[in-house]
Parts: C-alpha cells; structure tokens; sequence
C-alpha cells in the first residue's frame, strides 16, 4: 500500500489496451518497458512512468493486460485510479481477481492457485519453499502424470468392451488383470504421497508441547524461548492454569509453542484440574513434546524430548544427576545451559515431520481427493470385481474424476470464492 517507491496498477480485459492509450496517448512495443507522461481525460498530468503492454493471450491473466510503474505517493496512485475509474468499461479488481482469472482462463490450475496463495501468506522459510513448489506446479506435474497413466488404462478397457471385433485393435487374454495389476501399482504410488507431511502443518506451524509437573520450569522456558515474559512464573505449584502459546519460528520452520498446566494427580481446585485436562489434550496433540519431569513419567510419544531442567538448582545433587542422566537434555533456562542443545533437537525432531527436500506436501482437500482416487483404485488382482471390466471401467472414471477435482477440473465452484478472497486487492 502507499506510499513507496513504486506503485504497480495493472489493466486487464478487454479495454486495457485503450485504457493505455487514453492515459499515455499511445499503446508502446509489446513486453518492452517505456518512460510516458500519462494523463487524465481532460489533458492534466498525472505522472511520468514506466508502462509495459502485454498482448493476450500469453499473460498472466490470458487476457490483453497493461502495467503502470508509478511514483508510490497515495496522490499519484490515488489520481491514476480516478483516471481509470472514469473510463467506461473499468471497475476497481476485487480480492484474488486476476489470479482468479488466470485459473479460470487456463493460465494455471487450482492447485498452482493455492500455492501461489501461501505463497503470499509465507512468513518463514520452510513455508516459503513449500508454497513456491506448489507454485510452481510440483503437485499438478505429478496429478498430470497420473492423469495421463489413468487415460491410457481407461483407452484400453474400452478397446477391450467396445472394439474387440475389430482387427487392427490389439487385445490381450488377460486384459482385466493387466488393467487390475496397473491400477494397484497406481494406488500404491497415491498411497505414498497420503504418507508425506500433511501442508498445513508447514502453514499453521508444528505444535510444540511443553509439559511436565508443577514447578518443573515449563514457563521459564517457554518465557526463555519466547524472549519476553509470556507465561507467569512463580514458586507456587499451579501457577498455570490453561495452556499458553506462542508462535515461533526456528531455523526457518513455523512452530507453535504451548505451556500448559503442571500435571499431577492431587489437584487443588475444579479451576486447575480443567488445566490439567487441557494439558493432557494438548500432550495427545502434540507434534513435539518436551517433558519437564521424571523421565519415567514422560508420556507415551514418539517425538518426546525428556528434558533435565532447572540444572542450575540441582547440581552436586547425587539422586537428581543420576535422574538427569536418563534424559535427552540436561537445561537451565535461567542460565542458559543447554539452550542451544534444545534448539538443534527441536529442529532435528521438526525435520522429521517436513516434507523432504524436493517434495511437496498436500492441503487437506487436494489429500482427501487423492485418497479417494486411491480408494478407487485399490483393487486387487484376481479378485471377482477385478476380473469385470465394466467395473474396473467405472472405478478408473471415479478416481479420474477424484484427480481431476486436484487441478481444479471438475467440482470446486464451492470453494473458489473462499480461496481467491484470500488474496489482495490487484493480485
């Protein structure tokens, strides 16, 4: 928004081209920047810039679209639009629209969409990387390949139900097992992909759970992680009644970090005991735990750090070093002991839960179409159904149909305006 430096509008549609040329009295050279004075319908400058014209359909938008390079003062760019407004035919972008208009024009598909829309949202560095893959079409190359294995499958069940007849079309004996055999290998391969890190886990941020007895130190750490006093700590047992949290980012990786309640059995009041329960809750949630306490008492979980803390209060202590050898981490808070330590095993046990380097993880709808298509696919060879071809015909249209529903080909007018309206104005 201004002000800045520069001001981008962009003209897109029809009109653009003669909105160009009434503004700068001439329409320049396609794709080469040009330095014109633009003004108004009544002949008054508006400003001297940079205007670029690209003919349609090989845009972003697939329509004819104009760009204005202003100077970024709110009055330039606010006299610039009264301009535009004034001419018949133009109206002010709503939220998303031209990149709405880019899917609906072909120019990119509604998985490209959605990358592109995290992409805008991206604040770390781990989300920057997920949203620019899927961006850049990484989910729809390999919905496309499936695609294009699944058309292929289909060509042949109905050479072998509609053309068996005729000579030039080459069948084989065991067409529906072939066919059966091709589709489970298919679905083996969706399968592997349902396993990959969910994507809203890089989006919302891994959830990071700091549990333990009262007075274990979990707010002192979790003030420590933070750098500001977030939590209330005190020596009083049950000081934290509910669960705190606090977004972070480590090495680049979005994480969500929660203080909960000190967990014990004796509870003092209905109030802490409510605590306890949503520590609990949170402890089963958990992407990550951290478990102040006794390490034989840490929960069942397979990414739990045990944590010696409060190293600072139990050193030359015999039993309690003995106690703090069978953890993970040996940490004080206070002095700052093991902080780094924690730090690296934190993101080594966050790794885990990322997409690999090259991969893309999947949004939860583009997952529950892929599962569907797998579902469908996911016959056996040699069974009764796999040995009908007119079946395996109509699971193959069914799991079609799911993949389609990925790249935004059929089935997905319900959440169109909820996924545009995520983006700014003029995007």
């Amino acid at each position: 928004m201004p002000p800045a430096a520069i001001a981008v509008v962009r003209i897109s549609g029809e009109g653009a081209g003669a909105a160009l040329a009434a503004l700068a009295g001439c329409v320049p050279e396609a794709r080469r920047a040009s330095l014109r004075e633009l003004k108004d319908a009544g002949g008054a400058p508006l400003d001297r810039a940079l205007i670029l014209w690209f003919p349609g359909p090989a845009t972003a938008t697939g329509e004819d679209l104009a760009e204005l390079h202003l100077h970024g003062g709110r009055a330039v760019v606010a006299a610039v639009e009264a301009a535009l407004a004034a001419m018949p035919g133009l109206r002010r972008a709503e939220a998303g629209e031209f990149t709405r208009r880019a899917f609906l024009n072909g120019r990119i598909d509604l998985a490209e969409a959605e990358g592109l829309a995290d992409l805008l949202a991206a604040e770390t560095e781990s989300q920057r990387v997920q949203a620019l893959g899927m961006a850049s079409g990484h989910v729809s190359c390999a919905v496309a390949a499936w695609q294009e294995r699944l058309l292929g499958l289909m060509a042949q069940v109905e050479a072998e139900l509609n053309f068996s007849d005729e000579e030039d079309v080459e069948l084989s004996d065991d067409c529906a097992y072939r066919v059966a055999s091709a589709m489970q290998a298919l679905a083996g391969e969706l399968g592997e992909w349902l396993e990959r890190p969910a994507a809203e886990v890089i989006a919302e941020g891994l959830s990071v759970v700091i549990a333990g007895p009262p007075n274990a130190g979990k707010s002192t750490l979790i003030n420590a992680l933070a750098k500001r006093e977030l939590a209330i700590v005190s020596p009083v047992a049950g000081t934290t009644r509910d669960v705190i949290e606090t977004p972070l980012a480590l090495d680049g990786i979005a994480m969500r970090f929660s203080d909960t309640a000190g967990m014990r059995g004796d509870s003092a009041d209905a109030i802490e005991a409510i605590g306890i329960d949503r520590a609990k809750a949170a402890v089963a949630a958990a992407d990550i735990l951290l478990w102040l306490g006794p390490p034989d008492a840490a929960p069942a979980h397979p990414r739990c750090l045990r944590i010696a803390a409060q190293a600072d209060r139990w050193r030359g202590d015999a039993q309690a070093e003995a106690e703090a050898a069978r953890c993970d981490l040996i940490l004080s808070a206070a002095s700052g002991e093991g902080m780094d330590a924690l730090h690296r095993a934190i993101v080594a046990a966050a790794r885990t839960l990322l997409p690999r380097e090259g991969e893309a993880a999947l949004r939860r709808r583009q997952r529950d179409a892929l599962a569907e298509a797998k579902a469908w696919l996911d016959v056996e060879p040699g069974s009764h159904e796999a040995a009908d071809l007119i079946l395996l015909a109509e699971r193959l249209r069914l799991a079609a149909s799911a993949l389609d529903r990925i790249t935004g080909r059929a089935g997905v007018e319900e959440m169109l305006d909820a996924l545009f309206g995520r983006f700014c104005i003029g995007k």
